[in-house]
């Protein structure tokens, strides 16, 4: 039984690479949960806050950094667990606080507030840095597709986004918004980048190799804080949360050649976005024009994490208020999504 409030402060939280697990971090430690069937798998009591907590995968290595009221490390330090010894068995230092972690399976990515730095996972070795603008909040995206390594983060000029593409050694920035980005993320493959600025009105899908944009979309008319982007793993659908306590989900299939999807060149386009009503005034303003969102869901809490399932018809919420959601939605129809299963991420 948890003995007090600050043990169930919900300091980090993140999906693993497939979706298949999620872990937080906590005012003690973290923990670990599988996502269907909704479960604790493990949890470490460490002593002290965890800030960030990453996974690769479903391995034994974890990636902490120091967080909370009470920090079990310093702020400034990544330390790789191996939760088999438990105990952390390498750590990478840096002059500032550390802002963002991602794992690959042979890269590790570290994100401070002007810089990323990317490292071998084999040995810990430096191969690559990259100057960004000012990033407080650590944004970055890091493609889950294991043949293939894109990074997109914040270019140094305001409103740009960086694309480095490993495999293909190709590096390119582009203007993606007038004012400072909020939110970005890559597809599974890396080939497609969702931005949103920090006014969080309109979300923006660029080609990842050359910069062109792709398509528009309009999460409201008023300002918004996006917490979370999440393309399903086909990219057919991306989903949205904000402060506003609604997800959005975006049908991508407008975007295809008639008759085929992000995913299936042989089946049939199964849904678009719908538009304003007062479309016909375009000429006057891009808002009548927008893309509006495919499907909805109301949440309680402001601040959420998303991910869809594999299937893509469902998605997976995790709010900071300890609550966990699946949720379905129907891929013909749209409009309001249908809560399958509510679970508590504390007893």
């Amino acid at each position: 039984m948890v003995s007090n409030v600050s043990d169930t402060e919900i300091l980090y939280c993140n999906f693993n690479q497939d979706q298949g697990c999620f872990a937080i971090g906590t005012q003690n430690g973290f923990k670990i949960y599988s996502t269907n069937p909704f479960k604790e798998t493990f949890s470490r009591d460490l002593g002290g806050g965890i800030g960030i907590v990453e996974m690769l995968y479903r391995c034994n290595i974890l990636a902490l950094v120091g967080g909370g009221n009470s920090p079990k490390y310093p702020l400034n330090k990544v330390m790789l667990w191996d939760d088999h010894q438990s105990k952390c068995i390498a750590e990478l230092s840096f002059r500032t606080d550390v802002k963002a972690v991602r794992l690959k399976a042979d890269k590790i990515v570290v994100v401070v507030e002007n810089k990323i730095y990317i490292y071998n996972f084999s040995d810990i070795k430096l191969i690559d840095s990259i100057e960004t603008a000012k990033n407080p909040r650590g944004l970055f995206s890091l493609n889950n597709d294991p043949q293939t390594t894109v990074l997109a983060c914040l270019a140094k000029e305001v409103g740009h986004v960086a694309i480095q593409t490993y495999d293909a050694k190709n590096l390119i920035t582009f203007k993606a918004h007038q004012s400072q980005i909020g939110s970005l993320e890559l597809d599974h493959t890396g080939k497609r980048v969702a931005t949103a600025s920090e006014k969080g009105t309109v979300i923006r899908i660029f080609d990842s190799e050359t910069g062109t944009l792709l398509t528009e979309l309009r999460r409201g008319s008023e300002y918004a804080q996006i917490f979370s982007l999440a393309f399903d793993v086909n990219s057919k659908w991306l989903a949205c949360s904000s402060d506003t306590c609604t997800v959005h989900i975006f049908s991508l299939n407008a975007n295809k050649k008639e008759g085929t999807t992000a995913g299936d060149e042989n089946s049939q386009v199964s849904a678009k976005n719908p538009k304003s009503k007062f479309s016909f005034l375009k000429g006057f303003s891009n808002y009548f024009d927008s893309q509006w969102s495919f499907a909805q869901f109301k949440v309680l809490d402001h601040k959420t994490r998303i991910a869809f399932d594999p299937e893509g018809t469902s998605f997976y919420i995790i709010g900071f208020d300890g609550n966990f959601y699946k949720v379905n939605f129907d891929p013909l129809t749209g409009g309001e999504c249908i809560k399958e299963f509510e679970g508590k991420l504390f007893n």
